[in-house]
């Protein structure tokens, strides 16, 4: 699939350059952090800390060097910066001590991943991505032995059964709907777990056997009772909430009176006119749409721009 000109989420750019040819060197995580240009970026929970503001509304990650990293981490190579410094990731768990005062604080990715660069963003949900898979999965799911870390932390292999595991990821569409009958109308849902003003486009997972437009067909059906046709590519970002890929669409609604919630996963739909969306994206009203770290933001920006 091709992604529209123009179209770019904010978590969708390159980052790092992974180089995952050095993976395979045996002692790298070691070499590197005895490198005193190797840059180390800590994730506890699912924040990272921020450098101080060199200028307001500008955050950026704050890297420590190796040996200002918690040795109780779990590490692992994230690749090489444009100047080609090593960067490394020390991934710790939400209920561990924080490791340290951060300058700018410690900030989740939904929060500040819309405000960074490109190759902060990336380094960030690809630290986070692997992080949260570095932490939560130590034991073979085969056999419940404890695994060993390869490839500079990559992949797991297990010492009883032999078995080679991988970080998982799962994934998901979402889906933003527009009407065929007015071309200024789009639908969102609100989600039973969030506040009655809050709305974004329609997601969920692809099923195993499923094609990504079967999985849009379904889950707008499913969740808002509507038929879809012109199903359309936009991007796709990684969303590590907890291992997701989220692959973008526009759709169109086929009877625009059939929108209705589900009652249990999605609470309410509403049709919104692009000057509803346009207030809503500067801030005026009640409704909150989703922050500028989630695809699902620039769907609703590039429709609200009259991208097709």
């Amino acid at each position: 699939m091709t992604t529209p000109e123009g179209f770019r989420s904010v978590l969708a750019g390159p980052g790092l350059d992974r180089a995952a040819d050095e993976r395979s060197i045996d002692g790298l995580i070691e070499t590197l952090r005895a490198d005193a240009t190797t840059r180390v970026l800590v994730v506890h929970g699912d924040a990272a800390p921020l450098a101080a503001n060199a200028e307001a509304g500008h955050p950026a990650l704050f890297y420590v060097a190796a040996e200002a990293a918690p040795d109780e981490a779990v590490w692992a190579f994230l690749g090489r910066d444009g100047l080609g410094a090593a960067v490394l990731v020390a991934a710790l768990p939400a209920e561990a001590d924080q490791p340290f005062a951060a300058p700018g604080g410690w900030v989740g990715l939904r929060v500040v991943g819309g405000e960074l660069t490109a190759t902060d963003a990336g380094a960030f949900v690809e630290a986070l991505s692997l992080g949260r898979w570095l932490v939560d999965a130590p034991y073979c799911p085969a056999c419940g032995s404890l695994t060993r870390l390869q490839t500079a932390g990559w992949s797991r292999h297990c010492p009883e059964c032999g078995r080679e595991h991988f970080p998982r990821t799962d994934p998901a569409v979402i889906v933003a709907i527009t009407s065929d009958r007015d071309p200024d109308r789009l639908l969102l849902g609100s989600n039973a777990l969030w506040g009655v003003n809050r709305f974004s486009c329609f997601a969920g997972f692809a099923e195993a056997g499923e094609s990504l437009e079967a999985t849009v067909a379904r889950e707008v059906r499913e969740e808002c009772g509507v038929e879809v046709h012109r199903v359309r590519y936009r991007g796709s970002q990684a969303w590590p909430y907890p291992r997701s890929l989220m692959v973008g669409f526009l759709a169109a609604a086929i009877d625009d009176d059939a929108a209705e919630a589900d009652g249990e996963e999605i609470a309410a739909v509403r049709w919104f006119t692009r000057d509803e969306i346009g207030a809503a994206l500067n801030g005026e009203g009640d409704v909150l749409l989703p922050g500028r770290a989630s695809i699902a933001h620039r769907l609703i920006v590039d429709w609200h721009s009259g991208a097709e």
